[in-house]
């Protein structure tokens, strides 16, 4: 009676594996499925329509956001894709497209001329700073050095954030070689 007792555990023990087991590899099959088909769940932030993604670069994320074309024009106009394209990390403060359009009219047809590729770099590096600053990081008053050499300025006041007037209206949008902080306006450096 005994060995019978016994065999029926072990038995019974093989089952329950071979159970767990055959449900392990379901579950991650599923898991699998759920990747290849696009059903897992993506961390990122939704910009101009479009979810920017952590493993994605600062500019292959803004490429998505219908809120900033004209910003990717202008980067690439001033061939900058290159530079934001890579390993950073990078800072930028990225006006949207209403940001530009509160610009005198003509200010953005003009930048955009080869003749003015100089000043419209300017601009766009006065955008952008050294390292990986998120919102958290930010502190009133703090001055930051732009990659065009000029000084951008941080006010807090809560939750709210300025960049030299401009108000952070979508902060740490992170890529693979930094972040972004969407403004809505464009602040210009003394050209």
């Amino acid at each position: 009676m005994k060995k019978t007792f016994l065999m029926m555990v072990v038995a019974g023990a093989t089952v329950f594996t071979s159970l767990s087991v055959s449900a392990q590899t379901s579950a991650t099959k599923k898991a699998k499925t759920a990747k290849t088909t696009g059903m897992e769940k993506k961390e990122g932030v939704m910009v101009g329509g479009a979810l920017m993604v952590p493993s994605k670069n600062i500019v292959a994320n803004a490429l998505g956001s219908k809120d900033h074309t004209t910003l990717v024009a202008a980067v690439k106009a001033a061939d900058l894709v290159e530079t934001l394209m890579g390993t950073g990390p990078f800072t930028v403060f990225a006006p949207t497209n209403a940001a530009f359009n509160k610009l005198p009219a003509g200010t953005v047809e003009t930048l955009l001329k080869p003749e003015n590729k100089a000043k419209l770099t300017s601009v766009l590096t006065f955008h952008v700073v050294p390292g990986k600053l998120q919102a958290k990081d930010l502190k009133n008053g703090q001055k930051l050095k732009t990659v065009n050499g000029e000084t951008l300025t941080v006010t807090r006041k809560g939750n709210m954030v300025m960049i030299n007037g401009a108000h952070v209206s979508t902060a740490d949008v992170i890529s693979s070689n930094g972040v972004t902080h969407v403004i809505d306006t464009v602040v210009l450096p003394t050209m």
